[in-house]
């Protein structure tokens, strides 16, 4: 698995599991939820993403041309 993907999984499963704390245990972890897409978004613009940079130190490797 690539860090990219590794990205997409991880943001994917914080925000399932920020929704369900939401509902679940208390409505300030919709923060989470908007913490996790405001990453997303300014990646999408900037290139940088700080969960890539750990998967990668984690020992995933990059595909080519990728931003992480």
């Amino acid at each position: 698995m690539t860090s990219e993907r590794a990205v997409l999984a991880f943001a994917g499963i914080m925000v399932i599991l920020s929704v369900i704390l939401t509902n679940y245990v208390h409505p300030g972890f919709m923060w989470l939820t908007i913490f996790v897409g405001a990453n997303l978004f300014q990646s999408a613009f900037t290139g940088f993403c700080p969960a890539g940079k750990i998967f990668q130190k984690l020992g995933f490797k990059s595909s080519e041309g990728s931003c992480c």
